[in-house]
């Protein structure tokens, strides 16, 4: 399998660029599409779809391939996957129904392929990631008792910029904020592995999560969860006395760990915060009773940790990949700043292959200890290579 990237700023020159790329006989049946909310998606999705290209598309707070970080722009990997080997589905999905649509993923891939992986993208802003991760593995689980292996998901929730407001997943003639595309891969045929790594450390104490609902906190240690979390990391909340539920953004350097009861922890960002009843409005559940430390911003030990655990999905150091496809927490672009380049790039030398990704609002993978998981703040790497 043959994978190409190239970026561009404007549809035009995104054309050439693809005509550039076919001009040695190369046809590629399938674009990983990554653009900024103020580009033409529909335009590229346009001459995509009549150059008879399936279209995985999503809108960024950021986009790259390889170590090259832009904005506003667009990035496309092109590849010649055997259209036998893939489905692409587009589904629509509200926040009252995201467990039910996700379980219809779940059945859809498992009745296209005795092995799917899934690889995914979700637009809108209070989607819950947990419940995509939880219906996409009960919809598969249940469309055959008999399985035992944790299905492969990996994937990215839709940015907009950073003005969190409309973030848009897309394909072929269809585009919409409330919805999830995945590409279904029959794992027979594609070998698909990757990792979700984070690196950020926590701090102090671990505390309970006294009252939650969803992805609502309301109380962490009895107390109010947004007068706790302003009080330990000294953090203040922009303020707007015409609306009760106001962005946090500044919280993106202070996401909270969650302890799984496995062992496990993943990361909670709190994206919106609620003035009225003093409650953090997370990007994934927050159990009640759960455990949770807060968490300072990253060095560039961080950056080692993430390097070290991709390496760990390889079977051995010689092994190669025919296509890189990241997905990294804008988080770390904010957090990191200039480092952010080196990240990216020394995760695309432990494979040496063409990538591309984009600067995310959550992240869906396996965690280092193989479990499927919503995260925040972290940098989730997929390889794919044809068997």
């Amino acid at each position: 399998m043959i994978s190409k990237t190239i970026k561009a700023n404007s549809t035009e020159v995104i054309s050439k660029e693809i005509d550039k790329a076919t001009s040695d006989g190369f046809k590629p049946t399938l674009a990983i599409v990554f653009l900024s909310i103020k580009q033409d998606r529909e335009a590229i999705s346009r001459l995509l779809d009549e150059k008879g290209i399936q279209i995985f598309g999503a809108t960024t707070a950021g986009e790259f391939i390889d170590g090259n970080i832009e904005t506003g722009s667009m990035v496309i990997m092109l590849l010649d996957m055997n259209p036998a080997y893939f489905k692409l589905e587009f589904l629509e999905i509200t926040e009252q129904t995201t467990l039910e649509d996700a379980k219809k993923l779940g059945l859809i891939g498992k009745e296209t392929f005795t092995n799917p992986a899934f690889i995914i993208a979700t637009g809108g802003i209070n989607i819950d990631g947990d419940q995509i991760i939880e219906g996409i593995m009960q919809g598969f689980e249940k469309s055959d008792s008999s399985t035992e292996r944790e299905v492969t998901i990996f994937g990215g929730m839709a940015g907009d910029d950073l003005i969190a407001e409309k973030p848009l997943v897309f394909t072929n003639g269809k585009s919409k904020d409330t919805a999830l595309i995945a590409l279904i891969i029959d794992e027979d045929k594609i070998d698909v592995r990757g990792i979700a790594s984070c690196g950020w450390e926590a701090i102090g104490t671990a505390k309970t999560v006294t009252k939650s609902e969803g992805n609502i906190v309301y109380t962490i240690d009895d107390k109010p969860a947004l007068d706790m979390f302003m009080k330990y990391l000294g953090v203040e909340l922009k303020l707007d006395d015409s609306k009760d539920i106001v962005p946090f953004l500044n919280s993106w350097y202070y996401p909270l760990q969650l302890e799984r009861k496995n062992g496990d922890t993943v990361i909670r960002t709190s994206r919106f915060a609620n003035q009225e009843d003093r409650s953090l409005i997370c990007t994934g559940s927050v159990p009640q009773g759960s455990k949770i430390k807060f968490s300072l911003p990253p060095d560039f030990d961080s950056i080692e940790t993430v390097v070290s655990e991709c390496e760990s999905i390889k079977d051995n150091a010689q092994q190669q990949t025919d296509a890189l496809i990241m997905f990294s927490c804008v988080s770390r672009h904010i957090s990191f700043g200039a480092l952010m380049s080196e990240e990216i790039e020394q995760v695309q030398n432990v494979w040496n292959a063409p990538m591309v990704g984009f600067f995310t609002y959550g992240e869906y993978g396996k965690s280092k200890i193989g479990t499927n998981e919503f995260h925040n703040n972290a940098c989730c790497i997929v390889a794919l290579k044809e068997k």
